[in-house]
């Protein structure tokens, strides 16, 4: 299983070699340490982030807050230590490569940014390890796991064990526009609880001139946008998930279930425009089109409170002045209650970053040691400091999250129901055949038609013995 997974992820990154063969130069040479601690010691960082240009905020917390900040510490507690970060801003694919290349051949920094979803992908193919095997007996002896939500861990964790600790924290809620509503006779405190609700208040809404009454991501158009903020909320809401008990979702009634709401939305009831899910630029269009008030209903993340329509100058890429008189936001609820996965009544999807250790660092215990520090209720603070979002950690969010009451409320009410995307090699083009399968529904395939050509490419990728029945 190992060498198959090592294969398919080198085949997968072979078109982006030679690209990656020049950041693959830039990484640390692991023979340049003895791995003795007692003398001078320099510990390394990557992660997609540079001063200037790409998650900036990150590559100047580095600089300014973690190196200093524990290079300090450990010159009080007697120990020589350097700590070096390791800039990189490029597409994420070629920064997956990069840092797979590295682990590959036994090199790369002490400590590396990874995606919540390429976790299982990697520990598949050998190249990480669970934390507490290369941290040593601190990593589960650290109060800080108490801090951060089991929910919130899976996103850094496979089959059971923490191979890192997660960044950061995201939830998908379903947004409303509260005038809209007012002039379709609905409540401003909406809280659907089953699929019904939404589909009754999106009726109402196009009684409303003007108004696409639902935006749920579909197609291809929208990537993995269309999965992660369209159908796998959807999908959790039946019971059901994406992988489960070692199978990927066949011939599933949850999915069918969730493909049937995509053709009520925009084919049989006429809520949706599916012509938007099909245009390259939809989703930035569909942000724009309920800033200006002409969507009644989107599902989103938290991204798109604190990054899209944030009046505050600069900083929105929709603007609203009016964002927190005008956008509510409610739970995304189960297809009725107590029928979503785990017995839930309310469901949510989470996606998140996070940081691992290399097994090939010469000094993996004094790595777990900058690890944690660099994920301390301070250092959070800090990070926070200017561009507030989601921690992964409640004391933290408690503090630091008073002053917005939706990121309090993902933090409070969406982040304990969450659910996260398997990390498996095979899940990119699991996904691509979801959004393709919400397309042709979307645009007037049947769903039982739309259902077999999932399964039968599904079988192309993962096989007929990997797929639930």
């Amino acid at each position: 299983m190992q060498k198959n997974v090592q294969r398919r992820l080198l085949a997968t990154f072979a078109v982006a070699t030679a690209g990656a063969v020049v950041l693959a130069g830039c990484s640390a040479d692991s023979d340049a340490d003895s791995g003795d601690d007692s003398g001078p010691v320099t510990l390394t960082i990557t992660a997609n982030a540079i001063t200037g240009g790409k998650n900036a905020a990150e590559a100047d917390w580095f600089a300014d807050y973690v190196i200093p900040g524990f290079e300090k510490a450990m010159k009080a507690d007697g120990k020589d230590v350097t700590v070096e970060f390791q800039p990189q801003g490029v597409d994420d694919e070629d920064y997956k490569t990069k840092i797979a290349l590295d682990l590959q051949s036994g090199k790369g920094a002490d400590i590396l940014g990874m995606d919540g979803i390429w976790v299982g992908e990697f520990a598949e193919a050998g190249y990480i390890k669970p934390l507490s095997e290369v941290g040593g007996s601190a990593v589960d002896k650290w109060d800080g796991w108490d801090q951060i939500p089991d929910a919130v861990q899976n996103a850094l964790s496979f089959e059971g064990d923490r191979y890192g600790v997660p960044q950061g924290a995201d939830g998908r809620v379903l947004y409303y526009n509260k005038d809209l509503f007012e002039k379709a006779g609905l409540p401003a405190d909406w809280q659907p609880t089953s699929w019904d609700e939404i589909l009754d208040a999106g009726r109402d809404l196009k009684k409303v001139k003007g108004v696409t009454p639902i935006q749920l991501n579909a197609g291809t158009a929208m990537g993995e946008a269309t999965t992660m903020q369209g159908l796998l909320p959807m999908l959790v809401g039946t019971g059901s998930q994406v992988y489960d008990d070692g199978k990927w979702i066949g011939d599933d009634s949850g999915l069918k279930k969730s493909l049937e709401l995509y053709r009520t939305i925009y084919v049989d009831d006429k809520l949706g425009d599916p012509v938007l899910q099909q245009e390259a630029s939809g989703r930035d269009t569909s942000f724009q089109l309920f800033a200006e008030g002409k969507i009644g209903i989107l599902l989103e993340g938290d991204y798109f409170w604190r990054s899209v329509i944030n009046p505050e100058e600069g900083v929105g890429t929709a603007p609203m002045k009016n964002r927190d008189d005008v956008v509510g936001y409610a739970k995304i609820p189960a297809i009725e209650p107590g029928a979503g996965i785990n017995g839930q009544d309310f469901v949510s999807m989470s996606g998140g970053t996070g940081r691992v250790l290399n097994p090939n660092s010469k000094h993996a215990e004094l790595a777990w040691e900058l690890l944690a520090f660099m994920n301390s209720p301070e250092a959070f603070e800090a990070r926070n400091a200017g561009t507030l979002s989601i921690t992964p950690r409640k004391d933290v969010n408690e503090k630091v999250l008073s002053s917005d009451k939706m990121l309090t409320f993902v933090n409070d009410e969406v982040l304990p129901i969450t659910a996260y995307r398997p990390g498996l090699a095979a899940y990119p083009q699991v996904s691509t055949l979801l959004q393709q399968a919400t397309l042709d529904v979307a645009t007037g395939t049947s769903v039982k038609d739309a259902m077999k050509s999932y399964v039968s490419g599904l079988e192309g990728v993962v096989g007929a013995d990997a797929i639930s029945k």
